[in-house]
């Protein structure tokens, strides 16, 4: 099979490597679509040599086509339609358990990162990480429920956020502007804010109420203008940007609530004034559990959120190379592998 694998420095190669085959427990997806996220983008940008090098992508939807000896029935059938929750771990601490198995106390695996991924035709995954589609749901759709989409899902679940907030979602891409999508669909003001005019554009298109460019530093400013000089009640940051953390943080009102899913970098605080005096709850949320899989999944289907209105590019895997080039120079909305 074809397979796609980063070798850092921006470079990745499209290999032929043999078809997988499944061990005691294990099922082989025959991929549908495989999702582009912004995280994909540390692994395609590292330097070579600093990672092993393993097929990429973590956004994995499509159907089963085999199954190991020990899957039951329950487990995983031929031909069903699924995502997956792109983790392994011990299966028995509590961690995994509940479901975080990325939060495995023995330590997980991530495929398309340090396991095997999806930009491949075939992909092998334990059975138990599987995550059943609803039946009228797209691959692609169901490619960017299984990261990107769901990251911004379980965020928004662990700022409870309700139709009487107004939301700063800081960064545009993939990720917020899944944010935007489902915030707007659960009742939500949102102001989005990036410094590409194109995904500025994209966040109003799908409902946001006021998009701004945050490059003059005046950020906080106007969503201070657009909302009475009171804040938000709550802000995302998509970004990792040390900036945009501590603006996500200033832009809210007292009591208000602030989350970080950009993955990377720092930020530093004024304790006092910006978080004591103000109330302030920070948190940070790691993508989701595979049961929270399924309810962004439900989710996404009962609400009719266009999930695929964030796909501005379509690629077969062998223009991989011009997929990650453009994915890289920021200014798209998400890209998908499709088979």
């Amino acid at each position: 099979m074809k397979a796609v694998r980063f070798i850092g420095d921006r470079e990745l190669e499209i290999a032929e490597i043999p078809d997988p085959t499944p061990d005691v427990g294990e099922v082989i997806i025959e991929i549908k679509a495989s999702g582009m996220c912004g995280s994909d983008l540390h692994q395609y940008r590292a330097p070579k040599g600093s990672r092993a090098i393993t097929i990429a992508g973590h956004e994995p939807c499509g159907v089963v086509a085999e199954i190991g000896p020990g899957v039951t029935d329950r487990q995983a059938r031929i031909g069903q339609r699924v995502m997956d929750h792109h983790y392994g771990g011990c299966g028995a601490c509590v961690h995994c358990r509940d479901g975080w198995t990325q939060m495995c106390e023995e330590g997980s695996v991530v495929y398309g990162n340090t396991g095997d991924g999806a930009h491949a035709q075939y992909m092998k995954v334990p059975a138990y990480t599987l995550v059943a589609m609803p039946d009228d749901m797209s691959f692609s759709t169901g490619a960017a429920v299984s990261c990107g989409t769901g990251t911004a899902f379980g965020a928004l679940q662990r700022l409870n956020l309700s139709g009487r907030d107004t939301i700063a979602i800081f960064g545009q891409g993939p990720v917020g502007l899944s944010g935007t999508q489902l915030s707007v669909a659960m009742g939500a003001r949102v102001i989005a804010v990036d410094i590409v005019e194109e995904r500025r554009n994209m966040a109003l298109e799908f409902g946001a109420d006021a998009a701004i460019d945050p490059s003059d530093g005046t950020a906080v400013q106007h969503i201070q203008e657009l909302t009475q000089g009171r804040g938000v009640d709550c802000a995302l940051d998509c970004t990792s940007s040390p900036e945009a953390r501590a603006q996500s943080v200033r832009a809210c009102k007292p009591w208000g609530r602030a989350c970080f899913v950009g993955m990377g970098g720092d930020v530093t605080f004024e304790v006092n004034n910006e978080i004591i005096k103000k109330q302030m709850t920070v948190m940070g949320s790691w993508t989701f559990s595979a049961s929270g899989q399924a309810d962004c999944a439900r989710f996404v289907m009962e609400r009719n959120v266009d999930v695929d209105a964030l796909f501005t590019h379509r690629w077969k895997l062998e223009q991989a190379r011009e997929a990650y080039q453009l994915f890289d120079a920021g200014k798209t909305g998400k890209g998908v592998f499709e088979f």
